[in-house]
């Protein structure tokens, strides 16, 4: 591990420290000191791992693994169970591991998408950083043309990273806007970031907004868009598994962004998440600063959650 690593290990262990002490410190009290494995300490597991957002059914799966190899003298002690629940989390989030490969020399089309106030701007902001520090040619297509602010916030990013942004005046029709940056993406040969609406009071609409948007994407530049990245707000817990459902089920999902998971007691939701949608979980936010997005490392993030 390099000290750049390192420096992100501290933070994502820091980032992470409400979720550890609302889940891990109850999980250790219900089973450290434990003499032998007994109904009582299944009972509270159970009621620790639903209150952390890690879901029903993995959940269930896990509770009844344990009774399993309990029944056959395979878990020594209660401390046993400890690692066999960190065990199950990383086999879960390892089958999610998938970091986005992007190809050289060819357009490539990012549509991303989630409701407002998940951090979706700002994720296109730092991905736009992460790329440029590695050289890749970057254009920002603000779609999301119902909100002045939207467009706003992402021409700042755009001076901000030093790229180019395609904008047009607010009311404008989003497909027109793509349509304008695909063609501008053809022959730059770059990677485009398009942000788009999130207004889930009007949540048929948007989403025949989002298919039509993809539709002419996928007209002026066949197979685009290549990644359709959900951003999720990792604080508003079951609610992410709701809206990662419902992105998924309308419009197809090809990754997922989980940010603030260092504003939340609720990072065990990135479990039910994977374990229930399967979906690669390609960023994990941790902060505000630029490189506070990174890559989802399964490993690193399980180490991060456990560790003392």
């Amino acid at each position: 591990m390099n000290d750049d690593d390192k420096s992100f290990f501290l933070k994502l262990r820091q980032g992470l420290s409400k979720t550890r002490k609302g889940f891990i410190r109850n999980l250790d009290e219900a089973i450290l000191g434990e003499k032998v494995i007994s109904e009582d300490i299944f009972e509270n597991l159970e009621e620790i791992l639903i209150g952390a957002d890690l879901g029903p059914a993995f959940t269930g799966d896990l509770i009844d693994d344990m009774k399993y190899r309990a029944k056959r003298d395979e878990l020594e002690n209660p401390d046993a169970l400890r690692r066999l629940l960190k065990d199950n989390m990383l086999e879960i989030l390892k089958k999610c591991e998938s970091p986005l490969r992007i190809p050289k020399g060819e357009p490539y089309v990012i549509m991303v998408v989630g409701v407002n106030g998940t951090g979706k701007t700002t994720t296109i902001g730092k991905m736009a950083s992460r790329f440029r520090r590695n050289e890749i040619p970057l254009l920002l297509v603000a779609a999301d043309t119902f909100r002045a602010a939207a467009i706003e916030q992402l021409g700042i990013w755009a001076e901000r990273v030093d790229v180019p942004i395609i904008k047009q005046k607010m009311g404008t029709d989003p497909s027109a806007v793509v349509f304008d940056a695909i063609h501008a993406v053809e022959s730059r040969k770059a990677v485009m970031l398009v942000d788009t609406a999130g207004r889930l009071h009007t949540q048929s609409n948007l989403m025949e907004e989002l298919k039509k948007i993809k539709r002419v994407m996928d007209r002026e530049l066949p197979g685009a868009p290549h990644e359709t990245l959900l951003v999720l707000d990792a604080t508003t817990g079951q609610n992410a598994v709701l809206q990662a459902k419902m992105f998924h089920q309308e419009i197809g999902v090809t990754g997922l962004a989980l940010t603030k998971l260092d504003g939340t007691a609720k990072g065990g939701i990135i479990i039910r998440i994977a374990r229930e949608l399967e979906i690669p979980i390609r960023y994990i936010g941790i902060g505000e600063a630029l490189d506070d997005l990174r890559r989802f490392k399964s490993e690193e993030f399980v180490d991060a959650l456990f560790e003392q």
